[in-house]
């Protein structure tokens, strides 16, 4: 897998042009590529740097729960989506602390700040876990994955689940070419803390294994890419468990794929290490997998280069 993510990485810098962007941070960016993955040769977790497996199992989770608000995350020790949530608390009216304006810049470049929004968002934490109206009224991020998959609102008031449509065509109509799974909806688009990145899959079944195809609109290729491939994957081999198919192919097709301006160092540096063998996906237990506990679901065989840590653009 690390080839394949390698040169990705390796086709922006040769190839990108430095464009703006809305965090202020900037890219460097190109347009349509994808990558292959046969899940039978291993489980498409980065090694050259550590990826944290258990974030990207309880995102998953919290998605196939149709969950919009970040406690569950907190609960598993899971920050991915707090800067957002952070965001709605500080902007709010309610809100008494230090003016927080664009402080993902600002921590970044000034030391200073950075301990004072440490400080901030240590305090936002506790309160998401220990205060229920808090957690309500901040926690969550409009109609994003969860709302999407599992509650998608229709015109005349009431719900389609997508994830139970599909595991329905997967029994009963497995070839399919409408096999969709959509977490873009324009309508709520305005309404969502950030708007679908990975925005549209799609399900293939041939010789009794379940593929899947990704497309996304947005990247970033050195902190996201790395956990949209796992959580994909990781996506397939759950609906294929629930339907009793085998795993074919993780293809992962995008738009603009990008690296900020601040990650290209780190970029390099990974760029430097041999990739190592993949772990091994291990899923224990029989339950439905939108009940299964993250500890049901871990990986065997991972043996991954250190982390390498870049800030994240908000």
């Amino acid at each position: 897998m690390a080839k394949q993510y390698l040169d990705l990485l390796q086709h922006i810098l040769d190839k990108g042009s430095f464009k703006d962007d809305r965090t202020g941070v900037g890219t460097l960016s190109t347009f349509g590529y994808q990558m292959r993955f046969d899940l039978n040769e291993g489980f498409p977790l980065l090694t050259t740097k550590k990826v944290a497996f258990g974030l990207i199992k309880s995102e998953l989770l919290w998605f196939l729960r149709g969950d919009t608000n970040i406690r569950f995350l907190l609960e598993h020790n899971n920050h991915i989506w707090d800067e957002w949530a952070f965001k709605n608390w500080v902007e709010s009216a309610a809100y008494q602390g230090p003016d927080m304006t664009d402080f993902g810049l600002r921590a970044e470049s000034d030391s200073d700040f950075a301990a004072v929004y440490k400080e901030e968002m240590s305090k936002f934490r506790q309160l998401m876990l220990e205060d229920d109206d808090f957690a309500a009224q901040y926690g969550n991020l409009g109609a994003v994955y969860g709302k999407q998959w599992r509650h998608w609102e229709t015109r005349d008031g009431g719900e389609i689940d997508q994830i139970a449509i599909l595991l329905d065509q997967l029994r009963h109509t497995p070839d399919s070419r409408r096999m969709i799974l959509s977490a873009w909806n324009p309508e709520d688009v305005p309404d969502m803390a950030l708007p679908p990145c990975h925005t549209l899959s799609q399900f293939y079944v041939q010789d009794g294994k379940l593929s899947c195809q990704l497309y996304q609109r947005s990247a970033d290729v050195f902190l996201g890419v790395p956990f949209n491939i796992a959580s994909y994957a990781l996506l397939t081999h759950l609906l294929a468990r629930e339907v009793g198919l085998g795993v074919g192919d993780f293809v992962h097709s995008f738009g603009d794929v990008h690296i900020y301006k601040n990650h290209l160092d780190q970029v390099k540096e990974q760029l430097s290490r041999e990739p190592r063998p993949l772990p091994e996906l291990v899923i224990k237990g029989e339950a439905p997998m939108d009940e299964l506990a993250t500890e049901d679901i871990f990986v065997q065989g991972y043996d991954p280069y250190p982390a390498i840590k870049a800030p994240v653009a908000v």
